[in-house]
């Protein structure tokens, strides 16, 4: 077994100062520093001061260092496993953009393969961000691939997708998210022109999350609040991309204030160009621009983020105002309720999965281990 000292533990309560955590690829105890010496341990992690919490799990990220989740290679989930280490994140759902559903198909396997076994953060499954979705609020989508919904097109892949982002406005889509929510899959409202009314009516039907909430969705206007109201007015859970260019630090403040923090995921929606330098890079089979830590169509258009998850929570942090502990359980607890995996995952107790992560106060990532593994050491 292992131990980590000398850390501030971020737990679901509190931040515990003097303890230890021990572990191997499960954590066993939690203890008083001074009793260790009443355990059998082989390594000693000395984290000297820096805070230690779960692991940071991203449902919704696309690529990172020059790879993405569509990239037609067999090692490109696996080393977009190891690359995300560095930010902190010990599990993830790598996301799909609108292609070729032929592309996508490859891409599910490639997914499936690396499942259970990439060597650095744990792939948990497939966000499948498109191609049901509303040609008029695509966002960076490629318009030319967008499907009305279709179980046939997924029922192969349905141990593979997690969550699900769609427009409910197709016709029949009643019927899908049934389908969806039965084989066990979150079904999220994204890129999509409906109504507040009409929103209302989806989630009433199943639908339980919402897609980078304020981005291609309808707005808020006090005679039609849109998918934004909806989203205020219900009980799902939003995701938000802290980069403060999708969303203006008040916007974020006030969904605070509205949903709580328990409601709210941090996600990246990150591209290859995440960890990269400015330049032009690969989207979907578009063509992005990437500058001053925007990335945008040559029209124009915000296309994914360059965000970091240890980068969305120190945003978040200074936007909010909220403590330290609130913060990281919207990339730790939060995630891994929407995907069911509490039991194993998102928090710093005896019996989870040691993934954990030791940084500083500016959320710089000193080290990043998955079940026990340390995959990534600054």
């Amino acid at each position: 077994m292992k131990a980590i000292v000398k850390a501030q533990i971020i737990t679901t309560q509190k931040i515990l100062q003097n303890y230890a955590v021990i572990f191997d690829d499960k954590i066993t105890h939690i203890i008083p520093e001074e009793a260790l010496i009443h355990y059998d341990v082989s390594e000693k992690i000395n984290a000297q001061g820096l805070y230690l919490s779960a692991g940071f799990i991203d449902i919704h990220v696309h690529g990172c260092a020059g790879i993405d989740t569509m990239d037609e290679r067999a090692d490109g989930i696996t080393l977009l496993s190891e690359r995300l280490a560095q930010t902190g994140v010990t599990a993830f759902l790598p996301t799909t953009m609108t292609m070729r559903f032929d592309q996508m198909d490859r891409t599910f396997i490639r997914i499936r393969t690396a499942m259970g076994d990439a060597p650095g953060a744990q792939v948990l499954g497939c966000h499948l961000e498109g191609p049901f979705i509303n040609k008029s609020f695509k966002g960076a989508q490629d318009s030319a691939y967008i499907l009305p919904p279709d179980f046939g097109k997924i029922k192969d892949y349905v141990d593979v997708i997690k969550i699900i982002t769609m427009a409910p406005e197709w016709p029949d889509s009643a019927v899908f998210i049934r389908r969806c929510i039965d084989k066990g899959m979150t079904v999220a409202l994204g890129h999509s022109a409906i109504s507040y009314e009409e929103a209302m009516a989806s989630i009433k039907e199943g639908v339980s999350h919402i897609t980078h909430i304020f981005n291609a969705l309808t707005p808020f206007h006090h005679r039609h609040p849109g998918v934004v109201g909806a989203a205020a007015d219900s009980d799902v859970t939003c995701e938000l991309i802290a980069d403060n260019i999708h969303v203006h630090p008040a916007a974020q403040r006030l969904l605070l204030k509205i949903k709580g923090f328990d409601k709210i995921i941090l996600i990246t929606d990150a591209m290859r160009a995440s960890l990269m330098s400015d330049g032009k890079y690969d989207f979907g089979g578009q063509i992005v621009m990437v500058q001053d830590g925007k990335a945008r169509l040559a029209s124009g258009v915000i296309a994914g983020s360059v965000l970091t998850l240890n980068q969305a929570v120190f945003n978040f942090k200074q936007t909010s105002g909220l403590d330290l502990a609130k913060v990281i359980s919207m990339v730790t607890v939060n995630p891994a309720k929407r995907l069911g995996i509490a039991e194993r995952k998102g928090s710093i107790a005896v019996g989870k999965d040691a993934d954990m992560v030791i940084f500083d106060d500016t959320l710089a990532i000193h080290m990043t281990i998955v079940r026990g593994k340390t995959i990534y050491r600054r």
